[in-house]
């Protein structure tokens, strides 16, 4: 069965040496795989595949050889085309709600993978198959605690987990509308202070020294002024966050353009900060940082803004092994990364586009807001937040009101 691995992936033009192969070996002889199909898919996708290009790839290769499903299973082609269209619903009640079963992550993936090999046909409604609406833990448009999404938009909230990967879209560097507004907001980030070699002719004090030395002229030197203020802008990206493209796009329109700042450094991040942070919002490999060296990097004089609704399902943020994407899990949970940010930095506040009314009803929301300081992403909320961070450090975090 595991030559039947090796040379299905061969066939299908995944890259895979005796080298890798071997590697797989000695981590099944040492256990590694806990004697788990889960564990075991996890342990043979980290030794033989080299770039995420062939995940898709591996997972059909793995599902025919150990879940004995005949031909491919492409779950962005076959699948997919089952969720199209998808049926509207009604709402469920909350007896209803009451009743759906919680899943662990491994249950749910175990289960995911062996509906996925009986199901044949479109579903729509339902508790069991992948489709659209209803109370399945799998598919887009309905509602399960503990569910993965597959396909459509992000609707509830609710996913627990991912299955296809998403492309997202860079933030714009060069928005124009309403520009002007957002730049006025941020000048309260321009702090003054005189640093550097001592270059600059002080008038005063050279007047001064010179009546002091009974009209010898006797020049005095200081240090120019600059603005001191190093900001680290920090960006969720994608999902829920899509309709706020342009709102986001003009605030980092904005710092981008803002040549006072000393230093200025972004990154990305989807829904919570995790192990890594992205340069570039596909969020993919290459443009992976460590979070732990941004933070060995930059000290806690820097500034550090915060962008996102805040709103996941609470596993992403309270549960090891929350991130919605599966390839992206980490034991070390989204509160925790939080935690260790708000902690090293002095001064963090986090600013969110989701309207003010909505931020008591959800769940992450509130438990964020618990840990920095919380404005709207408005001319008055960035305002009120960049007045945060320069003057006096908040008493305590919350939502502004």
């Amino acid at each position: 069965m595991f030559l039947d691995l090796f040379y299905g992936l061969r066939d299908e033009g995944v890259p895979v040496a005796i080298q890798e192969w071997n590697m797989l070996m000695d981590g099944l002889q040492k256990g590694l795989h806990r004697s788990n199909l889960l564990h075991f898919y996890y342990l043979s996708r980290a030794c033989l595949i080299k770039s995420e290009s062939y995940y898709d790839k591996f997972d059909r290769v793995f599902a025919r050889v150990f879940k004995g499903v005949e031909g491919e299973l492409d779950i962005t082609d076959e699948v997919l085309e089952w969720l199209d269209d998808p049926k509207n619903f009604p709402e469920l009640t909350e007896e209803q709600r009451a009743a759906l079963e919680h899943l662990s992550r491994d249950e749910l993936y175990q289960r995911f993978l062996e509906t996925l090999a009986e199901q044949t046909e479109r579903h729509d409604g339902g508790d069991k198959w992948v489709g659209t609406g209803g109370r399945s833990p799998y598919g887009h448009g309905g509602e399960h605690p503990t569910g993965i999404r597959v396909g459509g938009p992000a609707k509830s909230r609710s996913a627990m987990k991912v299955a296809e990967d998403r492309q997202f879209q860079n933030y714009r560097t060069d928005e124009t509308l309403d520009l002007r507004q957002v730049k006025m907001a941020l000048k309260k980030l321009r702090r003054l202070t005189r640093s550097g070699p001592l270059e600059e002719l002080d008038i005063d004090g050279t007047v001064d020294e010179t009546c002091r030395n009974g009209g010898e002229i006797d020049f005095v030197y200081r240090a120019e002024r600059r603005n001191n203020i190093r900001l680290l802008l920090l960006m969720d990206v994608g999902g829920t966050m899509d309709p706020y493209f342009k709102p986001v796009s003009r605030l980092l329109t904005a710092l981008h353009e803002e040549h006072a700042l000393r230093d200025f450094k972004a990154y990305y991040f989807h829904n919570c900060v995790y192990d890594n942070l992205y340069t570039d919002a596909s969020l993919i490999r290459r443009y992976a940082v460590p979070t732990a060296d941004v933070m060995h990097k930059l000290d806690e004089r820097w500034k550090v803004v915060l962008v996102g609704d805040a709103a996941m399902h609470p596993g992403e943020l309270m549960h090891e092994f929350g991130n919605i994407n599966p390839r992206r899990e980490s034991q070390t949970t989204g509160a925790q990364w939080l935690a260790r940010i708000n902690d090293h930095f002095q001064r963090c506040i986090w600013i969110n586009p989701d309207p003010k009314k909505y931020w008591e009803s959800t769940h992450t929301t509130r438990a964020i807001s618990q840990l920095f300081p919380m404005y709207h992403l408005s001319v008055d909320g960035i305002s009120e937040a960049m007045s945060a961070l320069i003057g006096a450090r908040p008493s305590a975090p919350g939502p502004t009101h």
